[in-house]
């Protein structure tokens, strides 16, 4: 993953727990606490050792934090400069889901080396939609229901959201329904 992945995990726990969580993050991560170079890809092994820390550090879950990370990156991306880019992809969260593979192409444009998962949206005659997740890389499942949650707070949109016990081939499937537009 690119180093800009690994400067939010940082500057999440930093807001959690501070510079001293931080510090002792990077000591259990056997990583350097001098922080990343966001365009610089780094190996995923490094990502997932950072997480692991995080839930030694703060107490929760692997999936807890994943999951507040996943809303955390929607909010920070923004903020680093990508915010124009995620309000290109829709002014709904359904348009926006509908649109990550195409903001994604845009996104690979800069950062080469990034494996980015799929997605896709499936509607239900309920008025829900299923959001089906594919990605080459293991256990990120709770960090899409994060970024889902993010997307729906950043377009002002109150959801519920439901995993699907079955997936099929996919890695995910979330079932959204949106509460209030």
């Amino acid at each position: 993953m690119y180093g800009l992945v690994n400067r939010a995990i940082e500057q999440l726990v930093t807001s959690i727990k501070g510079e001293a969580g931080w510090q002792r993050v990077c000591a259990m991560a056997d990583t350097h606490a001098d922080g990343f170079v966001s365009m610089q890809p780094y190996d995923d092994a490094l990502t997932y050792k950072l997480v692991s820390a995080v839930t030694v550090e703060t107490g929760l879950t692997a999936e807890q934090v994943l999951e507040a990370f996943g809303e955390y990156w929607i909010l920070y991306t923004a903020e680093e400069g990508y915010g124009q880019l995620l309000d290109a992809a829709g002014d709904n969260l359904r348009d926006i889901l509908g649109n990550l593979n195409d903001l994604h192409g845009r996104v690979e444009i800069v950062f080469p080396q990034m494996h980015l998962p799929v997605f896709s949206v499936q509607d239900n005659e309920d008025g829900s939609f299923d959001v089906i997740y594919n990605s080459h890389r293991e256990g990120l499942a709770p960090m899409v229901a994060g970024l889902i949650r993010g997307l729906a707070k950043r377009a002002h949109q109150t959801i519920s959201l439901e995993p699907q016990p079955e997936a099929g081939d996919a890695k995910a499937v979330f079932r959204v329904r949106v509460l209030t537009q």
